[in-house]
């Protein structure tokens, strides 16, 4: 299996959400998981629960993100931290754009290309992309509450691509490349201000959702699969979402400008 192959993980995004339980489920596998996110009092409990190193980094930080890169050499890559906002491209603000450029896209090539040239010399490694269904589907007007903006769409689609090409390029290696693309996930990220005001109830409570646990045992799935098996994608959505509609805009909207226009019908 590969973990046993496998010694030293780093996870990004780790002291809540999918990343929290991910580092959980690593270090239970034996695996040395350096936990690498902003809150350092999170991060520490989460170290005396799990014996994982708490790395208290900004994945905005490129000089940190440097020293952290060459601070071990790392079998298991996890790309998961990510932030997220609501609206259309009509409404997102100039600050919102560049913070997830800089947290799901930025991080993610600065992370690969400190550490993946070395899995592929050590010819060992798994790199595990947390995308999310945002980066292959197009969301209605009626899904706004999946907390989705454009930008929050392209970097995650940039994760997709990303992940197809780093096949491609380290393709004659056993370093696997993994892509989880999870739909709704019960994690605080519907909790943030900047999403929406009503929290959990409304974008959680509601619906049958994803635990954060659910991903985390498909990325352990992904990297104990034995070494002759790469588990390119692997998409995880809830029983009860489905995916994809095709939508028609009245003509009477038509005319109307973006911001009046109170909705599409389904077809």
């Amino acid at each position: 299996m590969g973990f046993a192959d496998y010694r030293t993980a780093l996870v990004t995004g780790a002291s809540s959400g999918i990343g929290a339980p991910t580092v959980r489920r690593l270090s239970a596998d034996g695996l040395k998981v350096y936990a690498v996110a902003r809150d350092a009092r999170r991060l520490a409990s989460l170290s005396t629960e799990t014996g994982c190193r708490a790395c208290a980094v900004d994945v905005s930080d490129l000089d940190a993100l440097t020293e952290l890169a060459s601070s071990a050499e790392f079998d298991v890559l996890v790309n998961n931290a990510g932030q997220s906002r609501r609206g259309s491209i009509l409404n997102t603000a100039a600050e919102d754009v560049d913070i997830l450029v800089d947290v799901n896209l930025r991080a993610v090539l600065h992370l690969t290309r400190l550490i993946v040239p070395g899995m592929a010399r050590r010819d060992r490694g798994h790199v595990v992309n947390i995308s999310s269904i945002a980066g292959h589907y197009a969301f209605g007007e009626n899904a706004t509450t999946f907390n989705s903006s454009v930008a929050h769409h392209a970097t995650k689609a940039g994760i997709h691509s990303l992940s197809q090409q780093l096949r491609v390029d380290l393709c004659g290696t056993r370093v696997r490349v993994t892509e989880v693309s999870p739909g709704r996930v019960a994690t605080t990220i519907f909790q943030n201000r900047n999403v929406g005001g009503d929290g959990n109830d409304r974008f959680v409570g509601a619906f049958e959702t994803l635990h954060p646990e659910d991903i985390a045992d498909a990325i352990a799935f992904a990297v104990g699969s034995p070494l002759r098996m790469n588990v390119a994608m692997l998409e995880v959505i809830p029983t009860f979402q489905v995916i994809g509609e095709l939508r028609f805009a009245r003509r009477s909207e038509a005319a109307q400008p973006v911001e009046t226009r109170s909705g599409a019908d389904n077809a």
